[in-house]
């Protein structure tokens, strides 16, 4: 069996459809999560800890497992497993085939419907849940999906694609939905139980992990707490201080105004002299 490859199963202007359009709609879609209470009750990551935590790559490379094992059979054995003719001998610049239309459909809809799965990174088994009070993550998600039948159906050579029939669909839906079954099985897979992740993850055992992000957290509460508690000895300090000299102020035009009333017939200089005593001591304050 001739397993060379004359042309790539998949074309630059469907890559650009599947990472720069479908991606940048994803993100937006999953951006507009409504917050959870699950979420409050989570606990703060550290400052060290790992952008990609253990649970996200067990994800990443499960997920990816997946879609190799299931482009590759596509590419190899597909022709025989739908009955067409293979795209793998195909010379360059051939008409689109249905062969390599349906590694491009399945590879796309495989995405789509691990969109669903994305919406839950913390091993959750429900990942439909709340899912309808976010109308624009389901608008994203519709819409992604009838581009793609105009793509397929009626793209022709500008998106490489041949129209295909309901059972060939009805195949492709199959394999995109599996996505949803293996992310189940994924999730059953307990992250403790996997060493190659855990050295890619720094080495650190669940136990270290909990015990350094506590002492993280606690070391940030104090922190937290020695700045509040001097931002409010500072404040009073500058408020008994600013107390202390308005009162003062007070005292001293109240001294000078009895002063000058009770003592009106001594002389200038002397009232004079009482008023710049009054007046050093407030510069003195």
């Amino acid at each position: 069996m001739k397993m060379s490859l004359q042309d790539s199963p998949l074309k630059a202007v469907q890559m650009l459809w599947v990472n720069l359009i479908m991606d940048t709609f994803a993100s937006l879609a999953l951006a507009t999560e409504p917050p959870t209470e699950a979420l409050l009750l989570r606990k703060p990551y550290g400052r060290n800890n790992p952008l990609i935590s253990l649970t996200m790559m067990k994800n990443i490379l499960g997920h990816g497992v997946y879609q190799l094992v299931i482009i590759f059979t596509l590419l190899f054995i597909g022709e025989r497993m739908f009955n067409i003719d293979s795209g793998r001998n195909a010379p360059l610049h051939s008409p689109p085939s249905e062969h390599y239309t349906i590694i491009f459909n399945t590879f796309v809809l495989m995405q789509l419907f691990n969109e669903i799965n994305a919406r839950k990174i913390h091993g959750e088994r429900n990942v439909f849940d709340g899912i309808f009070a976010n109308p624009i993550f389901c608008s994203i998600v519709l819409g992604t999906f009838a581009v793609q039948i105009v793509i397929v159906q009626w793209g022709g050579k500008p998106f490489s694609c041949a129209p295909l029939n309901v059972e060939q669909w009805l195949w492709c839906l199959f394999v995109g939905v599996g996505e949803l079954l293996w992310g189940q099985v994924i999730a059953t897979v307990p992250t403790e139980r996997l060493p190659c992740l855990k050295e890619a993850g720094l080495g650190l055992e669940s136990g270290e992990e909990e015990g350094e992000e506590l002492a993280e957290d606690e070391e940030e509460i104090d922190c937290a707490e020695r700045e509040l508690r001097r931002g409010q000895i500072l404040w009073f300090r500058g408020l008994n201080r600013i107390q202390t000299q308005v009162s003062f102020d007070r005292n001293s035009l109240l001294t000078v105004t009895i002063t000058f009333s009770q003592e009106h017939t001594r002389t200038p200089r002397h009232f004079n002299l009482n008023l710049h005593s009054v007046m050093t001591r407030v510069q003195f304050v």
